[in-house]
């Protein structure tokens, strides 16, 4: 019998070699000379597919279970279990809700090496730019992208439909901070929820995310020194440490920040202790901490659930009273930061450490403006230097 025949009973099989695995295929019609002679041509070409590089399986085999391992949704599953023990939990339900509502319905069953750019090309123009913003769809392609990488590494001669992919996102949205006198009008507007009120003042004059302000404990706190260490984060009811090592900051206070802990402190310091559990940054650990948060919700008394209660129960609502344009809370990270730089007086690279960043240039692109109306007078200043 010739070398990849194999001829048992009633029936006569063909083995080779893909991939660095050995398959077997039952060639149908008996265990004939005329079907032996069939499985040897058959053999023969499939042999120099594989050397050539354009072995299709499915061609010859459209009814093959090994067919479920060669198809797009196969690797995507090994890229998801992949990402399952890498990312935090919260972006590994990001990558799971893009793959099964956008990616899976419509390549889940085809064979991976029968994916070529212009169907990519088809399904981002004709069907995902009609639903989602460009970010999304940018999101999706590095995701199939990824899986695509996967794939390549079992079949090195394998090409990615993706290359040439491209999205335009539009400019980044610009910080839109709050001026002097509109945080004026929020801290002065009355209120029964004054925990609340005192975080948007801590958060205004201290420059921390929402999540790591709702996530704040008094043991984080050297009220004596007018010190706070942010050490973890909330993001959507979870706790972990800070994304990265350098987000874990001790920072100097400003007076006004100062000052909302000094209220604030009657209110919850001596509260019951919750025990939580918080997700180290190996995303795999998870180390309970007995902790006395600091802000919490004025109406349960418990902590915080997360940012959007924060913005949509309280922010929002207080803004309009306050008669202030809305913008969500994250505007006061970026108004900490651009009231400092509209100063003068404290150097990008020192904003930048309190703010948890390794140099300036994040404050600049990301976080910073000058504000106008709460600036120095730096023309009529450079006319008195210059004696104009």
């Amino acid at each position: 019998m010739a070398h990849g025949v194999e001829a048992r009973g009633n029936s006569v099989r063909v083995y080779f070699r893909f991939n660095g695995k050995r398959y077997r295929e039952l060639i149908p019609g008996g265990n004939t000379a005329a079907n032996r002679e069939q499985a040897e041509r058959l053999v023969n070409i499939i042999e120099y597919e594989i050397q050539a590089g354009i072995f299709n399986y499915s061609r010859h085999f459209p009814n093959s279970a090994n067919l479920v391992e060669n198809t797009f949704g196969h690797y995507l599953d090994l890229w998801l279990k992949i990402k399952s023990n890498s990312v935090a939990a919260t972006s590994y339900r990001g990558y799971t809700n893009k793959a099964e509502v956008h990616v899976r319905p419509r390549w889940g069953k085809t064979q991976i090496d029968q994916i070529d750019h212009l169907d990519l090309q088809e399904w981002v123009q004709d069907i995902l730019s009609k639903r989602l913003k460009n970010k999304t769809i940018r999101d999706i392609i590095c995701n199939v992208r990824q899986v695509f990488r996967l794939y390549r590494t079992r079949k090195k001669v394998a090409h990615d439909p993706t290359e040439g992919l491209f999205v335009r996102l539009p400019d980044p949205e610009a910080p839109d901070p709050f001026t002097r006198a509109e945080i004026k009008q929020i801290l002065e507007t009355p209120t029964h929820r004054v925990q609340e009120l005192l975080m948007i003042q801590f958060m205004i004059w201290a420059g921390p995310r929402v999540s790591e302000t709702i996530a704040l404990a008094w043991e984080d706190v050297d009220l004596e020194q007018g010190t706070v260490t942010f050490r973890r984060s909330k993001v959507r009811g979870a706790y972990r440490v800070t994304k990265t090592r350098r987000s874990t900051r001790r920072v100097r206070l400003l007076a006004p920040a100062w000052d909302a802990l000094r209220q604030i402190d009657a209110l919850t310091r001596h509260r019951k202790a919750e025990t939580v559990e918080v997700v180290e940054r190996d995303n795999k650990t998870v180390r309970k901490h007995k902790l006395h948060f600091v802000f919490l919700n004025s109406k349960s008394g418990l902590p915080h659930a997360n940012d959007f209660v924060v913005r949509d129960r309280f922010f929002k609502a207080h803004l309009l009273a306050a008669g202030v344009r809305y913008r969500g809370p994250g505007q006061c990270r970026h108004t900490y930061a651009s009231q400092l730089l509209t100063t003068g007086v404290a150097s990008i690279d020192w904003i930048a450490e309190q703010m948890g960043h390794t140099n300036g240039n994040m404050i600049r692109q990301h976080y910073g403006t000058w504000i106008n109306e709460d600036g120095p007078d730096v023309v009529g200043m450079l006319q008195l230097a210059l004696k104009l």
